[in-house]
């Protein structure tokens, strides 16, 4: 029976190429898609999972109020948390970015880019498996590292690195382990310190210094409430309590005016996905860019097994006579439908294999779209892949083969069988959802373009198109005496040789760097309100090197010398939280006691970390004002002359290999090229949708065209006869074409309400936005339309060119 079913299968395939041939094009595009969203949705859940810590471990996020929520940033709570939280087992402070550096032994050197300073139990929230020394010893004290086995390999080749002595940040370091990193995970450092405590011990008794991140191991993941409940007491005790009577408010109105501050904590488990504030150095998940591809890729496969189904019950019309014979010899509903059912299990085999080689000829492209390393392998990819193809075998399949299995013998042997209306009503509808699925794809393709442009072409309050942002490796060791003063020397002596290259106009440092979130926060009074603001020290001339422009007040400037000391510059954001009209003058107060300023201006609003963020409060400040904040500087930014751009830009590279920074490669990019990198992956969703559309465009024309084929060609007799009777061409194009005009503006008003709803719900992801509006769904349905009657009328005109004898003849 089953060699029967596989010679009526290949003469089948044999009679009906082009049918075939775009069954199993469309489903392999579809399960493609599929694939492709798979392989990325497991690479994101991979993210921890290999951590036996990963359930019991939290990082703590604090929530300001008022929207202000710091994630990568906490409270020095340590001395507290043993007493106060007994559901915490231990915990760990730790820096949640990367530091970079040369590590060196002897001469030999290696760059690493991915340096995490911690404290000594660090390896007990991520045991990554060690290849020498263990968890316990790892990290002992200040002058201990511990290197991933890559760098150790670098580094030491066949030597044993441990108690080596290695040169790292301007400090001599002692190898106490090696580690293996072995599956994703939140922090993948090539070396790990432990320099973090004594920095701690300067803001321990400041409950308002937020610097460090905090990863919390409870002994029972289900208390995460209760601890939770217990940290936001703990800030209502140290902070709310005595800020609300230092403003001569009650707690409850305080907190209505400026803002609480609780905690919630993220399961490590979970966090690279879910959390939406929780910051690590590997940064966190795209969930939205996941759903979107997960969303689309399964309509994608949804369309292509509509196509299937339209096209397998509309081919079925020239079998029946086949499965009357077959029932008349004695053949059952049952066998009619195991035939069938078999018939499509092979076409889903070939189109997966397939789909799975135009997945492995794409993935270098798609890898390179998407920032990943992805692979077809795992044995989740291959349960993924059988479930994928029980699903489409049972859907495909089932529907065709019932349809088959209920041809009546007797009508079918007489060839009574085309005029029956059996199967239209599905074919039909399953032609009106895929209009419908290629409206919403169409539609959807033009308002998410229309929003990125809007995006990528708003005003930024800022220009950096001829502006240089070079790296500055702003290393130094502050257990050395003086050690700020040497910081200091550093920058002078490398910003006067700079101003010494032909072409240089203007040299300044800043705390920040455009496109990112990296920066450091803090707070000031002013008041009865309190105002969280990013650091922005600067250096004079730095704002009209950008284009900033100053709305109120003046800009800081060394004509006075209280700028260096005193005066400060809000933007318009901070100006809004203070609720002051007439700033300028007025003192300001950091937190916890802090030093007293002066505004002395108010900057425009501009742009800092993507244009879909909205804008945060900032604090403006020279560098000198706060002893610090030269330690923060990682990027110095240069203006050039035009002209000079090509015989300058080699000068400095050559003085930051030569002096400033041998150690390090040179670095640099123009601002509005970095700050483009945080619309990535809006540009990517955008391209996406496009690439999508493209393929559901392709499936939905292809099905069109042979379901329009195979109407059109059991209707020749009907055309031959009108055309007999003197019906003109453009008539029997009307004729044939008006069906599919209704089932294209049906299936686009059945879209019409889903896309608008899903769309505005997308747009409500962004800081600044379009508004929906009927233009897109218009344009929508003329371009449809359009390829529909391209498509329907190419095949109708092709059928009144020919010769009508043919089909009259038999008559």
């Amino acid at each position: 029976m089953l060699n029967n079913w596989i010679k009526i299968y290949l003469h089948q395939v044999k009679n009906n190429k082009f049918f075939t041939a775009l069954n199993i094009l469309g489903l392999s595009l579809g399960i493609a898609g599929l694939v492709f969203a798979i392989l990325y949705k497991n690479d994101e859940q991979a993210y921890n999972a290999w951590n036996p810590e990963k359930e019991h471990v939290f990082v703590v996020v604090n929530d300001l109020g008022l929207g202000r929520i710091w994630g990568s940033s906490s409270a020095a709570l340590g001395p507290v948390i043993p007493t106060a939280l007994p559901e915490v087992e231990s915990f760990c402070y730790l820096n949640t970015w990367y530091d970079d550096g040369v590590i060196t032994f002897n001469d030999k050197k290696v760059l690493a880019t991915k340096v995490t300073d911690a404290q000594k139990n660090f390896f007990s929230f991520f045991p990554f498996p060690f290849v020498h020394g263990n968890a316990a010893t790892a990290l002992q004290d200040v002058n201990s590292i511990a290197l991933s086995q890559t760098v150790a390999q670098n580094l030491f080749g066949s030597i044993n690195p441990l108690n080596k002595q290695v040169a790292y940040g301007g400090r001599v370091l002692t190898v106490m382990a090696v580690y293996k990193l072995e599956g994703k995970s939140s922090v993948e450092p090539q070396a790990v310190t432990c320099q973090i405590d004594p920095k701690l011990q300067e803001s321990v008794s400041n409950w308002e210094s937020f610097s460090y991140g905090l990863l919390l191991k409870l002994k029972d993941p289900a208390k995460a409430k209760t601890v939770t409940d217990k940290i936001d007491k703990l800030y209502i005790d140290n902070t709310i309590q005595k800020a609300a009577k230092n403003s001569g408010l009650a707690i409850d109105e305080y907190v209505k005016r400026n803002g609480g501050l609780t905690a919630q904590l993220d399961q490590l488990k979970t966090v690279r996905l879910e959390s939406k504030h929780s910051d690590f150095p590997e940064g966190r998940g795209n969930p939205q860019f996941l759903m979107i591809m997960l969303a689309l890729s399964v309509l994608i496969l949804v369309l292509s097994v509509v196509n299937y189904v339209n096209l397998a019950t509309a081919n079925a019309i020239k079998r029946a006579k086949e499965v009357g014979v077959r029932k008349i010899m004695g053949a059952t509903k049952a066998n009619i439908v195991k035939q069938f059912m078999f018939e499509t299990i092979l076409t889903t085999l070939f189109a997966i294999i397939l789909a799975l080689v135009l997945t492995e000829l794409s993935l270098p492209y798609y890898n390179n779209f998407v920032n990943k390393e992805l692979t077809i392998a795992g044995s989740q990819f291959s349960v993924q892949l059988l479930f994928i193809f029980i699903i489409v075998v049972v859907i495909a399949g089932i529907l065709p083969a019932i349809y088959v299995a209920n041809f009546e013998a007797v009508k079918v042997i007489k060839g009574n069988f085309s005029r029956s209306k059996n199967g239209i009503w599905l074919r039909n509808g399953m032609l009106i959802l895929q209009f419908a699925i290629a409206s919403l794809f169409i539609t959807g393709s033009y308002i998410v373009t229309q929003q990125i442009n809007y995006l990528t072409t708003k005003n930024l309050g800022f220009n950096g198109s001829q502006v240089l942002d070079v790296h500055y490796r702003n290393a130094y060791d502050y257990t050395q005496k003086d050690f700020r003063d040497k910081v200091i020397q550093k920058f002078n002596s490398t910003k006067v040789q700079l101003l010494n290259i032909k072409g240089v106009e203007s040299v300044a440092p800043g705390t920040f760097q455009f496109g990112t979130e990296d920066g450091s926060n803090t707070m000031f009074k002013y008041g009865s309100a309190e105002v969280p603001v990013r650091n922005m020290a600067i250096d004079f001339g730095l704002l009209q090197m950008l284009h900033i422009k100053i709305k109120q007040g003046r800009d800081l400037s060394e004509k006075f010398s209280s700028d260096t000391i005193a005066s400060v510059l809000v933007n318009e954001t901070a100006l809004k939280m203070m609720n002051e009209k007439n700033p300028i003058g007025k003192e300001i107060q950091l937190s916890g006691g802090g030093p007293t300023f002066r505004i002395v201006g108010i900057v425009s609003d501009f742009s800092l970390t993507g244009p879909g963020q909205e804008i945060q409060p900032m604090l403006f400040y020279h560098y000198k004002t706060i002893g610090w904040s030269l330690q923060n500087v990682h990027d110095i930014y240069i203006t050039i002359k035009p002209e000079y751009i090509a015989t300058a830009l080699p000068k400095i590279e050559k003085l930051w290999t030569e002096k400033t920074d041998p150690d390090y490669p040179f670095s640099y990019s123009f601002v509005d090229k970095s700050y483009a990198r945080s619309y990535e992956d809006y540009v990517k969703q955008r391209d996406l949708f496009w690439m999508l559309n493209v393929v559901v465009i392709t499936i939905a024309l292809f099905g069109l065209f042979a379901l329009t084929s195979y109407s059109i060609q059991r209707r020749m007799k009907e055309i031959a006869i009108r055309k007999t009777l003197g019906a003109e061409t453009k008539t029997l194009l009307r004729e044939l074409s008006k069906q599919y005009i209704v089932y294209c503006t049906t299936g686009f008003i059945i879209a019409t309400v889903p896309a608008w709803l899903l769309l505005d719900e997308w747009l409500n992801n962004f800081a600044f936005r379009i508004q929906v509006s009927a233009l897109p769904f218009i344009i929508g349905f003329i371009f449809l339309m359009v390829l529909t009657l391209i498509v329907v009328l190419s095949r109708a005109y092709a059928a009144t060119r020919v010769n009508i004898l043919k089909y009259l003849k038999y008559e």
